[in-house]
């Protein structure tokens, strides 16, 4: 596309990439994989379309950012979607449906245990994709972000982020502990993929949950018997605690001092009050106010640890838009007009914004001290 053509201040060009970015990959520090896949999701669907919802409605984003200025500089670039993942996704979802239907319930029914079989095996293949596609981009030297669909996505970014930096921790925003054991028979489910990621990755010191509201009491004891290896700050007490006068700033200090010094950020958007993203798969009432999600972040960036990566799961368009963002994943056009509520598209593709922003911040060579609330770079 051309750097040269470039304006900032101006409307993204419809040729050009997400953000309204003109970067290739090469010229790119921060990519995006995008990973169209929601096989196992439980209650709502859509996330799948998430990837795309998010492309088209960054256009509207203006670039420049009152605490880190310019982060889109050091290049942002978004992955177009896999083909063969899109297509796994409508094999291992319209198998997966029967399973739901059934409660998981399979006993007997030798259709169901060869569907089961089946959504497994495609489900470790999305996580092979996954894992090979962020070992490719970190060994190229980039940052690597994970843009889902449900959150079972990142298994495999995960795994990669472990080989290349060794031990790290990660910081869990999210509505649900998602520590379930294999939900509904699903081993690779969206309800289990912390629970995967610390049984499967001895090099994940670390699980640090922010906003949890609605786990069951299998999950509950899960997370106790992690001991010092989980931390969870549930919404009840987080909410308890801002009522009685606590300061948010103090609260964000006590999340961060449980984390190490390297930190994967695993987002899902349920985290946030379901006003800011009412289409979600499974919303649940309570949850983070956006700006108390982006304060955390801009908090752990500035403390000295280092973000090595992130996933934004389970952005979800409201279904009178997904023709649109389909249209979009196509390649029939970037930027789309818009037919439906774009809301959540909205908050996810700046929530996406903040979270690249910081996490350059967080790897820059000079920290970023503060001054009166707002990061300033060093000259």
């Amino acid at each position: 596309m051309g750097k040269k053509r470039f304006d900032p201040n101006s409307a993204a060009e419809p040729d050009s990439g997400i953000f309204g970015l003109p970067y290739e990959e090469s010229e790119s520090k921060l990519v995006y994989l995008p990973v169209p896949w929601e096989a196992t999701t439980s209650y709502g669907e859509g996330t799948a379309d998430g990837p795309a919802a998010i492309l088209a409605a960054s256009a509207q984003l203006d670039l420049f950012d009152l605490e880190v200025e310019k982060p889109y500089e050091a290049g942002f670039f978004m992955l177009p979607e896999n083909s063969e993942v899109r297509a796994w996704n409508e094999e291992a979802r319209g198998l997966a449906r029967k399973i739901i239907a059934s409660g998981g319930r399979i006993d007997g029914d030798a259709k169901l245990k060869s569907a089961l079989a089946r959504v497994n095996a495609l489900s470790e293949k999305l996580n092979g994709f996954v894992r090979a596609e962020t070992r490719r981009l970190l060994a190229a030297g980039k940052i690597a972000g994970i843009v889902g669909g449900d959150h079972s996505c990142p298994l495999g970014a995960f795994e990669a982020a472990a080989e290349s930096f060794g031990e790290y921790g990660i910081l869990h925003f999210d509505a649900h502990s998602d520590t379930r054991d294999a939900f509904e028979g699903f081993t690779c489910s969206h309800a289990s993929i912390m629970r995967n990621a610390l049984d499967r990755i001895p090099k994940i010191k670390k699980l640090t949950q922010v906003g949890i509201r609605d786990f069951c009491e299998e999950e509950h004891a899960y997370v106790l018997a992690q001991k010092n290896r989980a931390s969870v700050f549930y919404d009840l007490d987080l909410q308890r605690r801002k009522f009685q006068g606590a300061p948010w700033a103090t609260i964000s200090k006590e999340i961060i001092d449980t984390l190490p010094r390297q930190v994967w950020i695993s987002f899902d958007i349920d985290a946030l009050d379901p006003r800011f993203c009412p289409h979600t798969g499974t919303p649940v009432p309570g949850g983070l106010d956006f700006s108390e999600a982006v304060f955390l972040i801009r908090q752990l960036a500035t403390s000295g640890r280092k973000i090595l990566g992130f996933d934004l799961c389970e952005v979800a368009p409201d279904p009178d838009s997904r023709a649109a963002w389909h249209a979009a994943q196509t390649g029939a056009t970037r930027h789309v007009a818009q037919t439906g509520d774009e809301w959540d598209a909205n908050v996810g593709m700046r929530l996406l914004y903040k979270l690249s922003a910081w996490t350059l911040a967080s790897q820059a060579k000079k920290r970023l001290p503060t001054f009166g609330g707002v990061a300033h770079r060093k000259k």
